[in-house]
């Protein structure tokens, strides 16, 4: 074995585990039942798996072809940076808007993950904790402390009441 075929085959190594790590985060989006569950597989996997496909591409085609592609190394860097943050913007949207979140000391054991779940009950909860939430927004830009002391009562008096 040469050379070129060693790096040839490390190459079609990092494309197979970029397929695997695909194929795990098409699970891991199939099998959670939360929002906040699903944008992680989403985001953190699959980014993961098209680094690893675009480097074992990269490797392939400089090492057998002596072909240097800049658009690959620029979709690399352009998924690294913007997959993440996309991923990021769309959890906290989802989270100020009070959707539904996955709680493991509300379910028993071999529950669905939403043993909780109960669709008017939850309605009200997501606008309760998204009027919470948008009072701690305004508070915090225009730097209101009396506020801030108020928001971590209530929070504090409905973590009672969930216990």
């Amino acid at each position: 074995m040469n050379l070129s075929e060693i790096v040839s085959l490390i190459a079609a190594l990092s494309i197979l585990l970029g397929s695997i790590a695909a194929l795990i985060s098409a699970i891991g989006i199939v099998r959670f039942r939360d929002t906040f569950l699903r944008s992680h597989a989403a985001t953190k996997s699959s980014t993961l798996s098209v680094l690893l496909t675009l480097t074992g591409v990269f490797i392939y085609f400089l090492v057998t072809q002596d072909y240097f592609s800049v658009r690959t190394l620029l979709t690399i860097l352009f998924l690294y940076l913007t997959s993440p943050v996309a991923g990021h913007m769309i959890i906290r949207s989802a989270y100020n808007s009070g959707s539904y979140m996955y709680m493991k000391e509300f379910t028993k054991k071999g529950t669905s993950l939403n043993f909780r779940y109960d669709r008017k009950e939850t309605k009200k909860d997501r606008r309760k904790r998204a009027e919470k939430r948008q009072l701690m927004n305004e508070a915090f830009s225009k730097n209101d402390k009396e506020t801030f002391s108020k928001y971590k009562q209530v929070m504090k008096k409905d973590d009672k009441t969930l216990k």
